[in-house]
């Protein structure tokens, strides 16, 4: 992990700012979604990007009752159901 230097505080409704020029860099818009982790005693934020429910790939990923899936899986499950 690279150190930034950047120190923010938590204001009373929990809430921390992230610095605009670390948001261009990481091509965080406003209104992005961004998935909370959390890892020993970190806090992790990625820039949440849809992906499939099968295997996580999240690149041609398109909805299917409901759920995300990508063209591989959703050809395979095909192909699996015309054996059947």
């Amino acid at each position: 992990m690279k150190s930034t230097g950047i120190v923010r505080k938590v204001d009373e409704l929990g809430r921390v700012v992230i610095p605009i020029e670390l948001r261009r860099t990481l091509g965080i818009d406003e209104k992005d979604a961004l998935e909370i982790y959390v890892d020993a005693e970190k806090i992790i934020l990625k820039k949440y990007e849809p992906a499939c429910v099968f295997c996580g790939n999240a690149s041609d990923v398109q909805h299917y009752r409901g759920k995300l899936v990508c063209r591989e899986c959703a050809l395979t499950m095909f192909e699996n159901t015309k054996a059947i």
